[in-house]
């Protein structure tokens, strides 16, 4: 089973600073790997529709939507309520250290950073209090990561990857964040571009 690692898009057409489709294209030819589609408020025809074009500009199996259903694909991101669908090959959640894991391929932790996106949610756990939470799954580091230094850091602490919204969606050149955070993501430890070095 392949889970997500790298620098993970969060999608949020709202904050988007072009039509999503294209941000999300950006993002992904500028190092994305994965993304997951958030949009929980569109109408069921919208949000499949939605889901069938950000497939397009991604490899297949490498978009995730966010509930239980899955929109004709083959991945789900759960809220910590939300019920665990069967049938569905991949499957994460949002932990906090408390909610259950059965079944449960990857989680993200959150917030490791304050955030933009959801003032007042916190407090921020920082790199190192996330990856103390010892997921018992590869974790995905999320909240305020904005910046290469934060990237690496998160790398350093031993998330499989970063999922980030506000920084890709509010960029003017989201293929230029992308490649900027996933870049300093993937590069080695120890190589000057945060992580503690």
């Amino acid at each position: 089973m392949v889970t997500p690692g790298g620098l993970v898009v969060l999608t949020d057409r709202r904050s988007a600073a072009g039509p999503l489709p294209q941000v999300v294209a950006a993002a992904v030819r500028g190092g994305a790997a994965w993304v997951v589609l958030r949009e929980r408020d569109l109408r069921y025809a919208e949000r499949a529709a939605l889901a069938a074009e950000l497939r397009s500009s991604l490899p297949p199996g490498r978009l995730i939507v966010a509930g239980p259903d899955p929109l004709g694909g083959d991945a789900v991101h759960l809220a910590g309520g939300d019920p665990l669908p069967s049938g569905i090959p991949l499957v994460g959640r949002s932990w906090h250290g408390t909610e259950s894991l059965s079944g449960v391929d990857y989680v993200t932790v959150s917030p490791v950073y304050l955030t933009e996106s959801k003032p007042g949610y916190g407090p921020a756990l920082g790199a190192t209090g996330a990856a103390e939470l010892r997921a018992p799954v590869p974790w995905l580091a999320l909240g305020g990561i904005d910046s290469p230094s934060r990237a690496a850091d998160c790398a350093a602490a031993g998330a499989a990857g970063i999922a980030v919204m506000g920084a890709l969606m509010r960029s003017p050149d989201p293929e230029s964040t992308a490649r900027e955070l996933a870049t300093a993501f993937a590069a080695p430890v120890g190589t000057g571009r945060g992580g503690g070095w």
